[in-house]
C-alpha cells in the first residue's frame, strides 16, 4: 500500500536520495517482519496458509538481501548528494509551514484524519529530541570534515524535521486558541529556517575543514536552531505555564542571594508552625504535579502554578526561620538547605515538563518520581535542622512524608525502578523485612520506656526499610509483569539516559547511522574541556583572584556546551530503551505483590502516626491496642509480600507447562516409532513429502534459534525465561506432526527410524534443557546450575545439527534446496544485524577461521562439478557458509579501518549470493541429471563461487597488512641478528679482515652519515608504537621502513668493523655488539604483544640507537672507546636483567649443572673487571666489556631455564631467581665502579674494588647452593673424580649396549648352496659376540653400582678428603672402564667383518681375548677398596665370569671355524720336478715372512704394554706384578 501511494518523483538526485533513505529506514522493520513470519510458520495449522506464508517470507528475505546489496552500491554513488537533498527537503518543509500559516489565518487549517491534540503533542515532543540529536551529530561531523557522516546526519536531520513539521501542523490545527496555533507554526518555521542555514554552513565547513571562522559560524547557527527548537516545544499546551512556574521559582530564589537577612519579627513557635505547614503544603503540591503529568495538559498547568505559589510561601517561611538562627553558621546552613530545595523543585518541574511532552520516553516516570523524592528529602532535612519539637516527632513526620512519596512506585509499575534482578529483589525484601521487624520492636519498646532519642532513630531506620521494601516490591512486580508470555518485554538501549541526565545535571549544578564517531568525539570534547577547567581551577586555588575566577568561568562554558551536545545526541530515540508493554495476564500476576506492598505502606503509616502519639502520651491503653493491630497488619502484609514474590518467580510456571507439553510429544513419537517398527504407520495423504520436509526443516531451524536465548535467560535473565520457554514448547507439536508425516511417506525403513529417532533425541535434549533452565531460574548467583545449562544447550545444538544434516541430504536427493537457500540467506542477513557481540579474539583469529571456511567452500564448489550427484555437498556448503558468515561478521567488526570491515562484509554477502545460485543449480540437476544446459550453468556458478572466495581472501589480506608486514620484518631482523652472531665469532677468532686493505678512516665518513640516517630508526619506532594503536597501513609502513633501515645499518657497521683489522678483535666485537643490541631491541619491539610492553620496548630501542651512535664516534678514540664499550655493556646487562625478571616462562629448561657451569664465566669476568679497574688500560676494559656480556647473559639464561624445570619447587625457584638477580646487580655495581675509576682514578676507589668483587662472589656462592637445592640430595660435584668415574662407567655401558644393538641387526652373509656347512659357525660367532656385548654391559653397570656402594660406605668420599689417593683409584677405574668399552666395540666390529667375509678369524679371537683381559683389569680396579662379601661385589664377580665365559665361547667358535677352513683347503702338489721345487721355495719364503712379522708384532705388543704400565695406578701394578 505504501508503495502504491508514493508520489511519482522526477528523476534526479533528490528523488534517488529520497528513495534510498526510505528503503534504508525500513530495512530493519522488513527483517523483523521476515523473522516473525518464519517463527509463525510452524504454528499455523492451515497447511496451505503455512506454505504460502513460508514462501512469501523466503521471497521477501531473498529480495531484501538483493535490495540491500544494490542500495549499498547506489548509496556509495549518491552519497555526496545527501546534503543538497536534505537542504531541499528542509526548504520544502519551510514553504509548507508558511502555507499552513496562511490557512490558519484564514481559518481553513484542519487536522488530518487520525490527528488529535494529545497525539500531535506527544509526536512533537519525542521528535524534538531526534532533531536535537541529529543536529548535534551534523555539527560534530561537519567540524571534523567527514563528508560521509555529515551526509548521513543531514539526511537524518531532514527526516526528523519532516516529522516535526507534521506534528507542529497537527498541534496548530487541533488547538482552539488561534494565537497558540500561530505561535506554534511560526516557531516551527523558525526551526526550519535555522536548520536550512545549519545544513548550508555544514556544507561550507566541509569545503574548508579547519577554518576557524567557518567553525564559529557553525556553532552560532547551531545555538540559534537549538533556541528555536526550545521555543517550538514551549508553544505546546501547558508548557508555558510550567515555564512560568520555573521562572517564578528562580525569581523567588533570588531572595537567598542577599548578604544578610533581616531579623525575624515572629516568635520561634510561630515561625516553626508556619514552616511545618508550608512544608506539608509544598510536599502535597509536589505529589499533585506528579499526578498531573498523567492527565490533561491543563491539569499540569494548574498543578505547576500551585506548586510555584506553595514554594514561594515555603521560601518565605524558611527565610523567617533563618532569621531566628542564633549564629551566622546556623543561618548559612539554613540558607544552604533552602537552595537545595529550590534546585530540587526546579528539577521536579523540568521532569514533569519532559514527561508531559513525551510520555513514552524511557524512564521518564522514574526520573519524575526520583525528583519528587528529592524534594521530600530536602524538605525533611530542613525541618530536621530548624524545628525543635519533642524528640521523635519530626522523625515521624519525615517518615510519613517519605512513605507518601514512594507510594507512587506501586501505581502501574511498567518500568524498572532499579537494576535489581528478581532474586536480588527477594534478598532485598528479606533483609529489609528483618530490619523493619527489629525497628518496629524498638519503636514499641522505646515508646513504652520513654527513650525518645532511640525511638526517633528506630523510626528513621523503619522508614528506610519500608522504602527499600517498596522499591524491591515494585521492581519484582515489574519483572513478573514482563515475564508473562503475553507481555512485550522492553529492550535495553545503547546508552542509559538516566546516567546522562544525572551527569549533565551534576555538571550544570557545579557550574565550574548510528555512529560511534559522534560519541567518541563528544566524549573527547568533554574530556578536553574538563582538563582545561581543572587547570584553571588549580590556578584559582593557588591565587583566588578576580582574574582567575573569570578564567575559570570562561573554561566552564565549553564544558557545559560539550556535555549538552553529548546529552542531546544520547537522547536520540534510536539509542534509548523501548519500554515494556505488560499484558492483562501480566497485570493480574502483579496484583498480589502490589496489594501486599500497598497494605504494608498504609498500615506502616498508621503505625508511625500511632507511635507518634504514644511518644507524647505513653500511658494511653487504647492507643497501645491500636499500635498492636497495625503492627500485626504490617507483619502479615510483609509475609504475604514475600510469599507472593516467591510464588510468582518468573518462568517457573511456564517451564512446568512446557515440560508437560514436551513429554506428551515424546510419547507421541514413541507411539509412531512402535508403529513404524510393526509396519503399521499410517501414511498422510493430505500433504506432499516435500511440504512435510520443508515444515520439519523450518521448525527445527526455529528451535535451533532459541537454544542460546534460553540458555542466556536461564543463567541471568529471569524475565525472559517464560517467553523463550513458551515459544520453544510451541514448536514441538508441529515438530512431531511433521516428523511422523515425513516418516510415514518414507519407503526406506532405516530412514524412517532415523527421522523419528533424531526427532525424539531433539525432544529429549529440549526436555533436559528445560529442567536445567527451571533449576537455574534466571538467577545469576546460582552458578552451580550454569554448567548443566551449558551442557544441555550443547546437546540440544548437536541434536539440531544431526537432524538438519539428515533433512538436507534427503532434500538434496529430490532436488529440494529451499531450506538450504533459506539458511544461506539468513546467514547473509545476520551480517548486517546491528552491533556484533564483544569480540573474544583478534582480527587474526577470525581471519584464520574465515580463510579455512572460504577454502572449504571453494573445494566443495569444485567437488560439486565433478560429483553433482553427491547429495551431501550442497548441505556441506550451506553449513560452511553459516560458519563463514558468523566469523566474517566478527572479522569485519575487528578490522581496521572501517572501510576494510565494510569490504569484508560486502564480499562475504556476494559469496552468499554465489552459494545460493550454486545450490539451486545443484538441486535442479538432481531433478534432471541429463540436462546439459543446467550442468553448464552449474559449472559457471562454481567458477563464480571460486572467484568470490578469492575476493573474500583478498579483502581479509587487506585487513591484515600491518600484521603481515610485522611478521616479514621480524623474520628479516632475526636473520640480521644471526648474521651478526656469526660475524662476532669471526672477529673473536681474529679472522675478520677488510677487503683491499681498507682502514677504518676510509669508512668513517660513510659510517657517520649512515649513523645520522639511523635516527630514522627512532622515527620508525614512534611509527610502530602509534601504528600498532591505529591503522594497519601505518603499521605496515613502519615495519617495512624499520626493517630496511636496520638491514642497511648492519651492513655498514660490519664493513666498518672489518676495516678495524683482525689485530684489534675486541674493538671489532664492541662495534658489532652495538648494532646487534639495536637489532635485538627492534625485534622485541615488533614482537611485543601488549601496548604497555610496546612502550617499554620503544624506550629500549631509542636507548640502543643512541648507544650505537656514541660507540661509532668513540671507535677511533683510544682514550674513550673502552669507556664507551663498558657503558654499552652496562646498558645491555640492565636490559637482560629486565628480561630475566619478567614473568615469561622460558621455552626450554636446562639442568642445575649447566647453571653451575655458567657461574664460572661470572667468576672469570669478575677477575677481569677487577684487573681492568686496577690497570685502567682501555684494552683491558674492552675485553672485560665483551666478556661480561656473554658471561652475564649465559648465566641469566641458564639460571632461569634451570629454575623453571618441572622438578624444581616454587620455593627453590624463587630463591634461585633472587640470587640470580643479586649476582647480576652486584656485577653491575662492579662495572659501574670500574667506569667511575676510568673517569677519575684514585687509590681509594681502586681499593673498593675488592668489596664489590666479594659481593659478586657471595652471590655466586648462593646461586650455586640454589642449584644444589634444585638437584636435591642427588647433587654431585661435576669435578669430583668419583663422579667422573661413575659417568665413564655409565657411558661405557651405553656404548656397549649400542654396539650390542648393532650386532642384533646383523645376519650371516648369504652363500652358495654348497657352503651350507659353514653357516652354523657364523651364527655361533654372532651369538657369542652378542653374549659378550650383553655381559660386558652388565659388568660395567655392576662396577658402577659397586663404586656407588663404596661412596655410600665412606671408603671413597663424595668429595674426597684425600684427593690424591681416591683420585688415583678413580683414574684406574675410569681407564679400565674405557678399555672394556673400546675392546667390546672392537669385538663387535671384528664379528661384523668376520660374518661379512672381510676379516680373519684370528682378529676375532684376538678381540675376544682383549675383552677378557680388559674385563680382568676392571675387576681388579673395583676390588681394590671393596668389601669382598658385599652384594655388589658378588654381582660384579658374576658379571665378570659371564664375560669370561662368553669370550671363551667366541674363541672356541672362531678356532673351530678356522680349523674347519684349514681342513677344507686342499693343497695341489705339482708333479713336475722344477715346478715342485719352486712350490717348496715359495712356501718356505712365506713361512719366513710370517715368522718375521710375528716377531715384530710381539715386540710391538711388549712396547705398548710397557708404555701403558707407566700410567697404571699403584694397585693395578702390584696386582699384575
Amino acid at each position: 500500500k505504501r508503495k502504491r501511494n508514493l508520489p511519482s518523483l522526477p528523476p534526479g538526485p533528490d528523488s534517488i536520495t529520497c528513495m534510498l533513505t526510505g528503503k534504508i529506514s525500513h530495512f530493519n522493520n522488513f527483517n523483523k517482519m521476515v523473522a516473525s513470519a518464519k517463527a509463525a510458520v510452524p504454528t499455523v495449522t492451515d497447511q496451505a496458509a503455512a506454505m504460502q506464508l513460508s514462501q512469501c517470507a523466503k521471497n521477501l528475505a531473498t529480495s531484501l538481501a538483493e535490495l540491500r546489496t544494490a542500495s549499498q552500491k547506489a548509496h556509495e554513488a549518491c552519497g555526496p548528494m545527501e546534503i543538497d537533498s536534505a537542504l531541499n527537503t528542509v526548504q520544502t518543509l519551510k514553504n509548507e509551514l508558511q502555507d499552513a500559516k496562511m490557512a490558519a489565518v484564514d481559518g481553513q487549517l484542519k487536522p488530518l484524519p487520525g490527528e488529535t491534540l494529545e497525539k500531535c503533542t506527544q509526536d512533537l515532543g519525542s521528535t524534538s529530541k531526534a532533531v536535537g540529536s541529529s543536529m548535534a551529530q551534523l555539527l560534530t561531523c561537519a567540524a571534523q570534515g567527514n563528508e560521509h557522516y555529515t551526509g548521513v546526519a543531514a539526511r537524518e536531520t531532514a527526516q526528523a524535521l519532516k516529522t516535526l513539521a507534521q506534528a507542529a501542523r497537527g498541534v496548530a490545527a487541533s488547538t482552539t486558541d488561534p494565537v497558540a496555533a500561530h505561535a506554534m507554526l511560526d516557531s516551527a518555521r523558525d526551526v526550519m529556517e535555522g536548520s536550512a542555514m545549519l545544513i548550508q554552513e555544514a556544507k561550507q565547513a566541509l569545503a574548508a575543514p579547519g577554518d576557524a571562522d567557518s567553525q564559529q559560524r557553525l556553532a552560532q547557527v547551531a545555538k540559534a536552531v537549538s533556541h528555536s527548537l526550545n521555543n517550538c516545544v514551549n508553544c505546546l499546551p501547558g508548557q508555558k505555564d510550567v515555564d512560568v512556574a520555573l521562572k517564578s521559582i528562580g525569581e523567588s530564589s533570588k531572595k537567598l542571594l542577599v548578604d544578610s537577612l533581616p531579623p525575624s519579627s515572629k516568635s520561634f513557635q510561630e515561625a516553626q508552625s508556619e514552616l511545618n505547614q508550608a512544608a506539608a503544603d509544598l510536599n502535597q503540591s509536589a505529589g499533585e504535579v506528579v499526578h498531573a503529568t498523567r492527565g490533561q495538559s491543563g491539569e499540569l498547568a494548574a498543578a505547576s502554578g500551585k506548586f510555584s505559589d506553595d514554594f514561594d510561601e515555603f521560601l518565605d517561611a524558611g527565610i523567617e526561620m533563618a532569621g531566628q538562627a542564633q549564629t551566622k553558621e546556623d543561618q548559612i546552613q539554613v540558607i544552604g538547605n533552602l537552595k537545595s530545595i529550590s534546585m530540587a523543585s526546579s528539577k521536579l518541574l523540568l521532569a514533569a515538563k519532559s514527561l508531559s511532552v513525551d510520555p513514552g520516553a524511557p524512564n521518564a516516570k522514574n526520573l519524575l518520581a526520583a525528583a519528587a523524592r528529592a524534594v521530600t528529602e530536602s524538605i525533611n532535612q530542613l525541618i530536621t535542622l530548624c524545628t525543635q519539637q519533642a524528640p521523635g516527632q519530626k522523625e515521624c513526620d519525615n517518615a510519613l512524608r517519605e512513605l507518601e512519596t514512594v507510594k507512587g512506585m506501586l501505581d502501574n509499575p511498567n518500568e524498572p525502578v532499579s537494576d535489581l534482578s528478581y532474586f536480588d529483589c527477594i534478598e532485598s525484601v528479606m533483609e529489609n523485612s528483618k530490619v523493619l521487624g527489629e525497628s518496629m520492636a524498638g519503636i514499641s519498646q522505646n515508646a513504652k520506656t520513654g527513650d525518645l532519642l532511640v525511638f526517633g532513630e528506630c523510626v528513621g531506620v523503619a522508614s528506610k526499610a519500608l522504602c527499600g521494601l517498596t522499591e524491591a516490591a515494585a521492581q519484582a512486580a515489574y519483572l513478573v509483569g514482563i515475564s508473562d508470555p503475553n507481555s512485550q518485554a522492553g529492550q535495553q538501549g545503547l546508552v542509559d539516559p538516566i546516567q546522562f541526565a544525572r551527569a549533565n545535571q551534576a555538571i550544570q549544578m557545579a557550574h565550574c547511522g548510528l555512529t560511534l564517531l559522534h560519541f567518541v568525539q563528544s566524549a573527547k570534547e568533554v574530556a578536553n574541556s574538563t582538563a582545561n577547567l581543572v587547570k584553571t581551577i588549580k590556578a584559582l586555588d593557588g591565587d583566588f583572584s578576580e582574574e582567575n575566577r573569570n578564567k575559570c568561568r570562561i573554561a566552564t562554558a565549553p564544558l557545559i556546551e560539550a556535555v549538552e551536545n553529548l546529552t542531546a545526541f544520547a537522547s536520540n530515540p534510536e539509542f534509548v530503551s523501548i519500554p515494556a508493554q505488560i499484558s492483562t495476564e501480566g497485570s493480574r500476576a502483579q496484583e498480589p505483590i502490589l496489594v501486599s506492598a500497598k497494605t504494608m505502606l498504609e498500615s506502616s503509616s498508621s503505625l508511625i502516626k500511632t507511635a507518634r502519639s504514644l511518644a507524647i502520651n505513653p500511658k494511653d491503653p487504647p492507643t497501645w491496642s491500636v499500635l498492636a493491630g497495625h503492627s500485626h497488619t504490617v507483619s502479615d502484609s510483609i509475609k504475604s509480600l514475600i510469599t507472593s514474590i516467591r510464588d510468582k518467580a518468573p518462568g517457573q510456571r511456564e517451564c512446568d507447562f512446557s515440560i508437560d507439553g514436551i513429554n506428551r510429544c515424546i510419547r507421541d513419537i514413541e507411539q509412531a516409532s512402535l508403529a513404524a517398527v510393526s509396519q503399521s504407520l499410517a501414511t498422510r495423504d493430505d500433504i506432499s513429502v516435500e511440504a512435510l520436509q520443508e515444515q520439519l526443516t523450518s521448525v527445527v531451524q526455529e528451535i535451533g534459534h532459541l537454544i542460546d536465548p534460553i540458555a542466556t535467560a536461564a543463567r541471568g535473565e529471569a524475565a525472559q525465561l517464560g517467553h523463550k520457554v513458551t515459544q520453544l514448547a510451541s514448536y514441538f507439536e508441529p515438530l512431531v506432526l511433521a516428523a511422523v508425516g515425513v516418516a510415514s511417506k518414507t519407503l526406506n525403513h532405516q530412514q524412517q527410524m532415523t527421522v523419528l529417532d533424531q526427532s525424539k533425541t531433539l525432544a529429549e535434549s529440549a526436555l533436559q534443557m528445560l529442567y536445567a533452565a527451571k533449576e537455574g531460574g534466571g538467577n545469576p548467583k546460582a552458578s552451580h546450575t550454569h554448567d548443566a545449562i551449558t551442557e544441555a544447550a550443547q546437546l540440544m545444538k548437536e541434536a539440531v545439527d544431526d537432524i538438519m544434516v539428515t533433512l538436507n541430504e534427503a532434500a538434496s536427493e529430490v532436488g529440494m534446496v529451499g531450506g538450504m537457500v533459506d539458511s544461506i540467506a539468513e546467514a547473509m542477513t545476520k551480517l548486517d544485524e546491528g552491533t556484533p557481540p564483544d569480540p573474544k579474539g583478534t582480527f587474526v583469529d577470525y581471519q584464520t577461521t574465515v580463510v579455512k571456511y572460504s577454502k572449504a567452500i571453494a573445494v566443495t564448489a569444485q567437488e560439486m562439478v565433478r560429483n553433482y550427484f553427491n547429495q551431501g555437498l550442497a548441505s556441506q556448503m550451506t553449513n560452511d557458509y553459516g560458519h563463514l558468515a558468523l566469523q566474517g561478521r566478527m572479522a569485519a567488526a575487528t578490522a581496521e579501518p572501517e572501510e576494510i570491515g565494510f569490504q569484508i562484509r560486502t564480499r562475504v554477502q556476494e559469496l552468499g549470493h554465489g552459494c545460493i545460485f550454486l545450490v539451486q543449480k545443484a538441486g535442479a540437476l538432481q531433478i534432471c541429471p541429463t540436462d546439459s544446459y543446467t550442468k553448464r550453468e552449474l559449472i559457471e556458478c562454481a567458477r563464480a563461487v571460486t572467484e568470490k572466495v578469492s575476493l573474500v581472501l583478498s579483502a581479509l589480506q587487506a585487513g591484515n597488512k600491518g600484521t603481515q608486514a610485522c611478521i616479514t620484518a621480524a623474520s628479516a631482523v632475526s636473520g640480521i641478528i644471526a648474521d651478526l652472531d656469526t660475524t662476532i665469532m669471526f672477529a673473536t677468532a681474529g679472522t675478520l679482515n677488510a677487503e683491499n686493505n681498507e682502514s677504518f678512516a676510509d669508512h668513517r665518513s660513510v659510517l657517520l652519515k649512515k649513523m645520522e640516517e639511523s635516527k630514522a630508526l627512532v622515527e620508525d619506532t614512534k611509527l610502530l608504537v602509534s601504528g600498532a594503536a591505529s591503522s594497519q597501513d601505518k603499521l605496515a609502513q613502519a615495519a617495512q621502513s624499520s626493517a630496511n633501515t636496520i638491514t642497511q645499518l648492519a651492513e655498514v657497521v660490519k664493513l666498518g668493523a672489518a676495516s678495524l683489522g683482525s689485530d684489534d678483535p675486541e674493538t671489532q666485537v664492541v662495534l658489532i655488539n652495538a648494532i646487534k643490541d639495536v637489532a635485538k631491541a627492534l625485534s622485541d619491539l615488533i614482537d611485543d604483544p601488549s601496548m604497555y610492553q610496546l612502550k617499554g620496548a620503544a624506550k629500549v630501542m631509542v636507548t640502543n640507537v643512541t648507544s650505537l651512535l656514541k660507540t661509532v664516534k668513540a671507535v677511533e678514540d683510544e682514550a674513550t672507546r673502552g669507556t664507551r664499550a663498558l657503558e654499552a655493556t652496562i646498558e645491555y646487562i640492565k636490559q637482560e636483567l629486565t628480561v630475566f625478571q619478567s614473568s615469561e616462562v622460558p621455552e626450554k629448561t636446562s639442568s642445575p649443572e649447566e647453571s653451575i657451569r655458567m657461574t664460572k664465566g661470572i667468576t672469570m669476568a669478575t677477575a677481569k673487571a677487577v684487573a681492568a679497574g686496577n690497570s685502567c688500560r682501555q684494552e683491558d676494559v674492552i675485553a672485560t666489556a665483551n666478556l661480561s656480556r656473554k658471561a652475564v647473559a649465559d648465566m641469566l639464561t641458564a639460571c632461569k631455564q634451570a629454575s623453571y624445570h618441572p622438578d624444581v619447587s616454587e620455593e627453590v625457584r624463587e630463591r634461585a631467581l633472587r640470587f640470580g638477580t643479586e649476582c647480576t646487580v652486584g656485577y653491575l655495581e662492579l662495572l659501574e665502579h670500574v667506569l667511575l675509576i676510568l673517569q677519575k682514578a684514585t687509590p681509594e676507589l681502586k681499593h673498593q674494588l675488592a668489596s664489590f668483587s666479594k659481593r659478586v662472589a657471595g652471590a655466586v656462592t648462593e646461586l650455586i647452593q640454589s642449584a644444589e637445592a634444585m638437584k636435591g640430595t642427588e647433587w654431585v660435584d661435576p669435578e669430583d673424580p668419583t663422579v667422573i668415574a661413575e659417568t665413564e662407567l655409565l657411558g661405557a655401558a651405553a656404548s656397549i649396549e649400542a654396539a650390542a644393538k648393532k650386532l642384533e641387526q646383523l645376519k650371516p652373509r648369504a652363500k652358495p648352496k654348497q657352503a651350507d656347512e659353514t653357516l652354523d659357525f657364523e651364527e655361533q660367532i654372532l651369538e657369542a659376540a652378542k653374549s659378550i656385548a650383553a655381559a660386558t654391559s652388565a659388568l660395567v653397570k655392576s662396577a658402577s653400582a659397586a663404586q656407588r656402594e663404596l661412596v655410600a660406605q665412606g671408603k671413597v668420599g663424595a668429595i674426597p678428603a684425600n684427593a690424591a689417593d681416591d683420585g688415583q683409584w678413580s683414574q684406574g677405574l675410569i681407564s679400565a672402564a674405557r678399555m672394556v668399552a673400546a675392546a667390546t666395540s672392537n669385538l663387535c666390529e671384528a664379528a661384523n667383518a668376520s660374518v661379512q667375509g672381510h676379516a680373519s678369524e684370528e682378529k676375532l679371537i684376538s678381540s675376544a681375548k682383549q675383552v677378557a683381559a680388559s674385563t680382568a683389569q676392571l675387576l681388579v680396579a673395583c676390588k681394590v677398596k671393596a668389601d669382598h662379601d658385599s652384594e655388589a661385589m658378588r654381582r660384579l664377580q658374576a658379571a665378570g665370569n659371564a664375560v669370561k665365559r662368553a669370550s671363551d665361547n667366541l674363541v672356541r667358535a672362531a678356532q673351530k671355524a678356522a680349523f674347519g677352513k684349514a681342513e677344507d683347503d686342499d693343497v695341489v702338489v705339482k708333479t713336475k720336478f722344477v715346478g715342485g721345487i719352486a712350490q717348496i721355495i715359495a712356501a718356505q719364503e712365506e713361512m719366513l715372512k710370517k715368522e718375521r712379522e710375528l716377531e715384530e708384532a710381539r715386540k710391538k705388543l711388549a712396547q705398548i704394554r710397557q708404555q701403558q704400565y707407566k700410567f697404571l695406578p699403584t694397585e693395578l701394578r702390584e696386582d699384575e706384578g
